[in-house]
């Protein structure tokens, strides 16, 4: 049975996390928008490296830029103009003949599922502006069916799957210029004023997204009730000037202070490049006089002095976990996580700044059936941990209480840091 839209999508701003309702007309405007970020940031990436032809470092995180630019219209065209049966919606199936490309080759190039990420890095790419090209053509053809689609949640599946993709990927052009090194002009967080923990009260919760209608990724389903005790809970992320704390009561010496394999992690970040500290930090420690936290961090290739009540930025889960056992504290559940912020924002739970670790790995939840795009969920269950929240170079429109991220627990390029739980 078809999906009804309930919603009134005429009011729906193309920058709100209600984008997951929209209908039509909203849609095609948000699809328009996402493209235009993506140029931009193209434009940007230009400034910086049409000299040496995009080429960059082979760094096991990222992705080739050329390779990302055009995997982004590779994967709209691939599930919408090219996709047979995307009226149905997440009943379509993925192995089902697809129609040819408007430009030969893409496939061999920018197919995930198929294109190992090793192997992204010797292809030969079109140059960008054939890829901008194909970045429009296929932007036009995705608008032209989306025009004449019915305002269903079926039909209108795989265009909010695109729109989504595509402001996932915008945010990883953004980490990947932080990891570069390369300048970008984007606001980050400043300061946030020290509140108190917050003692959420035991409850039933349901956890993830309730089937009744609009979009949801499919490991936000289906919707379960979950016992949860009372707890307490950091209302703001953990800042430098507490993190400081640990570096200084030599927290990146004292092995007791973390997970096995934490450890090994951590000396064999140390045997690199003598590591102390967050990824992309300069100094961290207290200072001389004054007893106030000392970091310098580089961000976008620039060296800043960091304000102590600025969130850390740049952790990995295994210092996340350090830190807590070092303060007899805990990361979130994600269950917990999500109560927070659904019932305790009028209380102070400030949340998107930066992704936050939790204490959850990933794996689907009870029922799970995965949608069509089947690599993005299920291949990572186990290995991967739950982030929660958003960064500040998430799109509006992605930062939804409910969504789950989830990274393997050495990843520390992201905008990433944490809060903690009481024992």
């Amino acid at each position: 049975m078809k999906r009804k839209i309930m919603h009134k999508t005429s009011l729906i701003s193309i920058d709100s996390p209600d984008m997951r309702h929209a209908g039509r007309d909203v849609l095609s405007l948000a699809l328009m928008d996402a493209r235009n970020q993506t140029l931009h940031l193209l434009g940007e990436y230009e400034k910086a490296l049409a000299e040496v032809n995009f080429e960059v470092p082979c760094v096991r995180e990222l992705n080739p830029p050329l390779w990302e630019l055009g995997h982004i219209g590779w994967f709209a065209e691939w599930w919408i103009a090219r996709n047979l049966q995307r009226h149905l919606g997440r009943r379509a199936d993925p192995s089902a003949t697809r129609l040819a490309s408007i430009e030969t080759g893409v496939d061999g190039w920018y197919n995930s599922s198929l294109v190992a990420h090793d192997t992204r890095w010797s292809l030969d790419l079109p140059g960008v502006d054939d890829i901008r090209r194909y970045l429009l053509d296929t932007l036009e053809s995705n608008l032209e069916i989306l025009e004449k689609a019915p305002d269903e949640d079926d039909a209108l599946y795989f265009h909010r799957l695109s729109l989504f993709h595509e402001d996932m990927h915008g945010e990883a052009w953004v980490y990947m210029a932080q990891t570069l090194g390369l300048p970008l002009k984007v606001a980050m967080p400043g300061p946030v004023p020290a509140s108190a923990p917050l003692l959420v009260p035991a409850t039933r919760w349901s956890l993830g997204v309730s089937d009744v209608g609009g979009f949801s990724f499919d490991n936000e389903r289906p919707a379960h009730v979950v016992a949860v005790p009372e707890f307490e809970i950091d209302a703001q992320a953990v800042n430098w000037s507490q993190f400081v704390e640990f570096v200084d009561d030599g927290g990146y010496d004292r092995e007791e202070l973390w997970h096995p394999l934490g450890w090994r992690w951590m000396q064999e970040k140390n045997a690199q490049d003598g590591r102390r500290g967050p990824a992309f930090v300069e100094q961290i420690g207290v200072a001389r006089f004054g007893g106030a936290a000392a970091v310098l961090q580089t961000r976008f290739g620039k060296s800043m002095r960091m304000l102590g009540g600025q969130p850390v930025m740049h952790v990995s889960w295994w210092e996340a976990d350090a830190w807590c056992r070092w303060a007899g504290r805990r990361l979130p559940a994600e269950v917990e996580w999500e109560v927070a912020a659904h019932t305790a924002a009028r209380r102070g739970f400030k949340w998107g700044d930066v992704w936050e670790w939790t204490g959850t790995t990933f794996r689907g939840y009870p029922g799970f059936t995965p949608d069509p795009y089947r690599d993005y969920s299920q291949p990572w269950f186990g290995t991967h941990k739950v982030l929660r929240g958003a960064s500040f170079a998430t799109r509006s429109r992605m930062k939804h209480p409910k969504y789950r991220n989830y990274f393997l627990p050495e990843r520390d390029d992201i905008f990433v840091g944490f809060r903690s739980c009481a024992v």
